[in-house]
């Protein structure tokens, strides 16, 4: 069995490290990487952002990543979501303005970085000091990332896990769909939540270009399924059971259903495209 170095406790660092995956709750992953952090930093306070990510859904998780951590304390943000494990992506730190994520070069970690200030510097994680002693070629959550960011929470420099690499080769996702214009906005869908909503890739700046004020009458098309809405404030702002499009706590605009599932009710689904249109007089 491969068990973490023991290392001496030190006081500088983080004092926190936010945890974001797709292992679920179901087998011990999640509790074994725990275990590697609290053994390397026993005094980092380890946040559970969500381990519910789809399997394997990398954009589900850069989103959900990059709306959660501006709202974390200073932090490592340690995030797997890791198809590729294994094979010859990169491990990587990325420092930012408001902390340092850990994870995968395959788009996770970007938005979040953009939201933490901007990247400050990237760095390899090769140095054999900062991981376990053994390597498993499936299993880098516990013996490659884990342990970088229970490190970086003991004051270890994100420099010393490995060399630099050029910002400018990192992966970042496509950018997803969002169209606005006098016939009214075409977007993707980012997200569904536990209650059904729908989260589009558009803001409200999107709903005003495209004629969609507080109030106004639309319909939302979703495939060949459209339904009546308007655009409100809160869920409220329509009668139980109807469509309301709004603009969501992380600033986009969501499509809801006033006590039912917009996903339901649209057939829709992460990556669909919505179209939302102002009724005309």
């Amino acid at each position: 069995m491969v068990h973490p170095a023991t290392v001496p406790a030190v006081t500088t660092g983080f004092g926190w490290i936010s945890f974001t995956t797709d292992y679920g709750t179901v087998d011990g992953f999640v509790a074994v990487c725990k275990g590697v952090i609290a053994t390397i930093a026993p005094s980092a306070v380890v946040v559970d952002v969500t381990h519910q990510v789809p399997p394997q859904d990398v954009r589900r998780g850069s989103i959900v990543l990059a709306q959660t951590a501006p709202w974390l304390p200073p932090a490592v943000h340690l995030a797997v979501v890791d198809p590729g494990v294994g094979t010859t992506r990169r491990g990587i730190a990325v420092a930012t303005q408001r902390g340092t994520l850990v994870g995968p070069d395959n788009g996770l970690l970007l938005p979040a970085a953009d939201a933490l200030g901007g990247v400050v510097g990237v760095y390899e994680l090769t140095a054999p000091a900062f991981r376990l002693r053994e390597v498993s070629a499936t299993f880098h959550g516990r013996d490659v990332f884990a342990p970088a960011a229970a490190h970086l929470a003991r004051g270890v420099e994100p420099g010393q896990l490995g060399p630099p690499v050029p910002a400018d080769d990192l992966l970042r996702l496509p950018a997803p769909t969002v169209q606005a214009g006098p016939y009214g906005l075409r977007a993707e869908v980012l997200t569904v939540d536990s209650f059904g909503t729908l989260q589009l890739a558009a803001t409200a700046a999107d709903l005003d270009g495209a004629g969609l004020h507080l109030g106004t009458r639309a319909t939302v098309h979703g495939g060949d399924t459209w339904r009546p809405a308007r655009i409100g404030r809160t869920f409220a702002d329509v009668p139980a059971g109807a469509l309301v499009v709004l603009v969501d706590s992380a600033g986009h605009v969501a499509v809801a259903v006033n006590g039912g599932s917009a996903a339901a009710e649209l057939g829709a689904g992460a990556g669909q495209e919505l179209a939302v249109r102002p009724d005309r007089p």
